[in-house]
Formats: C-alpha cells, structure tokens, sequence
C-alpha cells in the first residue's frame, strides 16, 4: 500500500488511472476519476446496475455535473446540508450521467465534510466514489482496514484519519411528483422529508 500525503500528487495519479482511497466524514471511499467508473465495479466485484456517487469540492460543481437546469428544492436542500452526510439523487443527462449510472435517469450526489478529501478534490476535479468494500461485506471503517480490502490502491495520508461517524450517507432521491423520498437512513434526517421519511 502506497500512502500519498500530497493532494497534488494523488491527483495526478487518479488523473492518470489510478483509484484511492480517501477519508470522508462517514465512511472511507472508494475514488476514481468518473472516465474512470468502471474500475469501481471491477475492484468491488460489485453489479454494474448498482451506480456509484458523484463527490466534489464544491456545490456548484456537483450541480453542473446533472446536465440539466437545477430546482430550486435542490438547491436548497444542497444549501442546508452540504458538506455533509447527505446524498441528493437527482435527474440527470450527460456524460457523467453514462459514467457513473450506465443505463439509469438520476445521478448520486454528495459534498463531505472532510477537508483533506475536499483539498484532494479540488486538484482532481469530481471523482465517482463508493464505500471501500467489497460488494456484500461490512465497510470498511478506517484506513487500515481499507488497506487489508485493497492493498494494492494508494491511500490519502496522513494516517490515521478523522473518526468518521461509521455510518452511510442519508440517500434521498427527488421524484417526478416534485418531492423526496428516503432511499436509505443513514447519518442525517432531512426534516423536509416529511411523511416520506
């Protein structure tokens, strides 16, 4: 296992191909470069029908990213909760869109609350993400754990990282009726849910 304390210099290494592993304020992630996806399922063994979220440095980033005109309900709702445990499903069009959701009409979105995943960011541009596990077992909860997974994936440091909060994101997907519905409970509950919670 490679561990990497430059953001600048994971960057280039996500940018020529290469995965990482990252600390988010949840759980560790999975990262590549969104050209990159498929290299997400591969190390996972994880179904390609099951898509892979979107991260980014910022909100203005992540919104661009749909390919479509952004709601106001998404706006807010970004507004509120980013940088944090929430992921925001949305309708989206495009290429990022084929990349991360082959097949699919909605793009998983989050912004972390972790700042050494953000600086990296902010250098590699957008990554597609997904928890560092294997696909059916626990996730992993630290760097050394996410070391045993994939020994082979280069890791963010320093080491050890923020505690993170051991839980998953709340996933909530905005319908074509013009509200959310709750995909899965996780770290935060939006009260705008309201009876959909």
């Amino acid at each position: 296992m490679t561990l990497i304390h430059s953001p600048e210099a994971l960057a280039s290494k996500l940018k020529a191909g290469s995965a990482a592993i990252v600390p988010t304020d949840t759980l560790p992630a999975l990262a590549v470069r969104p050209e990159n996806a498929s290299l997400l399922w591969e190390l996972k063994q994880r179904p390609r029908e099951k898509p892979v979220i979107l991260m980014a440095a910022t909100p203005e980033t992540l919104l661009e990213c749909l390919g479509i005109p952004v709601q106001t309900a998404w706006q807010e709702m970004a507004d509120r909760y980013w940088p944090g445990a929430l992921t925001l499903v949305l309708p989206a069009k495009g290429t990022w869109l084929e990349q991360l959701n082959p097949g699919g009409q909605s793009l998983g979105l989050r912004l972390p609350a972790a700042p050494a995943a953000l600086e990296l960011m902010r250098h590699s541009g957008p990554l597609a993400t997904t928890s560092a596990n294997r696909s059916g077992e626990p996730a992993c909860l630290d760097h050394e754990e996410a070391r045993a997974c994939f020994p082979e994936v280069p890791q963010l440091g320093p080491v050890p990282w923020p505690v993170p909060t051991g839980q998953g994101s709340t996933v909530i997907q905005w319908l074509p009726s013009g509200e959310w519905k709750l995909l899965r409970a996780g770290a935060v509950m939006p009260a705008e849910l309201g009876e959909n919670a």
